[in-house]
């Protein structure tokens, strides 16, 4: 294996352009969200009255893009006082319940609707549901281990943590990814998701692919062979600021805004890749994205990309009994899109690129 602990940032853009569309076919502080109105950030465009018009909006799902919406949320209401947008982030199995349901004004999900989920949709509503990409992210091995601060897991050994079969953080397949440094005998305590979770879907979607021990599929919910749950990026990531020892999967961002160690892992390729929005884009490198947006790489070709990284997408209905609510998404859309961009940078995501921003505000322009 080869260690590549840093990557080139015209690599990674270069790797967005590429992207084409196929339209033919618990510390005793609970952790912290990154802010939604942290500092240093640049003024919100637009006039300090906005345009006058008014919607109070509500919706539920991933935990995943909890914080870049929150934040998107928060800079837009500086932009148009009369928008107040409310998002709980709840997981994305309730969000797309709640979408369904109609109970929402919007949905979010870190997973793909599955086919008896838009079947469903339309059989309540007479059309199909508008999924649209507003980013993309990471899911990141974060760790406890005070006393190892550049921890490298290899597939052997990730692969093992997961299954239950690599229990101690000396054993030798982590061993053999960290010549030199002094790994403890400490047990090992892995932390899931206990929720219904895209965020685990994706996780697991990736270890459906990469791990030939994997037998618990890949989905919301899984049945886990070792662990404890906790509910949310939220939860998970307290547990492992709880206790030494632990390392559970969570976004890229929450580990980022609280300070985890994140572990560097192995991708398809045979490389260690350290997390970073820069080697997260790469995972896309020389896709096409599918009419209905539901791209999914469970483990990217690309030799620098760092292997578990998805889209996450926004739920919307085609048609709003109150008028006032779909114009008012489709504006927080395109905001969100082009001045919020700067956003998405700060907090560790990755933005989608010009082309794929334009065909996702073309499918927003059909909701009525």
């Amino acid at each position: 294996m080869t260690s590549l602990n840093s990557l080139k940032r015209r690599a990674f853009l270069a790797s967005l352009a590429a992207l084409s569309f196929g339209f033919a076919a618990c510390q005793s502080t609970p952790p912290q969200a990154p802010s939604a109105t942290g500092g240093g950030s640049a003024p919100a465009a637009g006039g300090a009255g906005g345009s006058g018009k008014t919607a109070v909006l509500s919706g539920a799902g991933a935990s995943f893009p909890a914080p870049l919406y929150q934040r998107w949320f928060a800079e837009y209401n500086k932009v148009e006082p009369g928008v107040q947008i409310s998002y709980q982030s709840v997981g994305s199995g309730a969000g797309v319940e709640q979408f369904l349901a109609g109970t929402v004004d919007f949905g979010a999900t870190d997973s793909p609707l599955k086919d008896e989920e838009k079947a469903k949709f339309k059989e309540k509503y007479g059309a199909d549901p508008i999924q649209v990409p507003m980013t993309a992210g990471s899911v990141v091995f974060a760790y406890n281990l005070p006393e190892v601060k550049d921890l490298k897991l290899s597939r052997a050994a990730y692969c093992g943590i997961v299954t239950g079969k690599v229990t101690t953080w000396n054993a030798p397949e982590i061993a053999a990814a960290n010549p030199g440094v002094t790994l403890p005998s400490t047990n090992i305590s892995f932390v899931h998701r206990s929720d219904g979770s895209g965020t685990t879907s994706v996780f697991t979607t990736h270890l459906d692919e990469a791990c030939a021990d994997w037998t618990a599929g890949a989905n919301k919910s899984v049945e886990w062979p070792v662990g404890t749950g906790a509910k949310g990026n939220e939860g998970v990531t307290a547990q492992v600021q709880q206790a030494p020892g632990a390392v559970g999967y969570v976004e890229y961002a929450y580990a980022k805004e609280n300070g985890l160690s994140m572990a560097s892992i192995e991708n398809k390729s045979g490389n260690i890749i350290t997390p970073s929005p820069e080697a997260g884009g790469l995972a896309f490198k020389g896709a096409t994205i599918p009419a209905d947006f539901a791209l999914t790489v469970p483990d990217p070709a690309d030799a620098n990309a760092y292997p578990i990284t998805s889209l996450t997408w926004l739920l919307l209905y085609p048609k709003y009994d109150d008028a006032t609510k779909g114009e008012a998404l489709k504006a927080v859309v395109d905001w969100a899109l082009t001045d919020g961009k700067q956003f998405a940078d700060q907090l560790g995501y990755v933005s989608m690129p010009p082309e794929t921003n334009g065909k996702v505000k073309e499918a927003v322009t059909k909701i009525q």
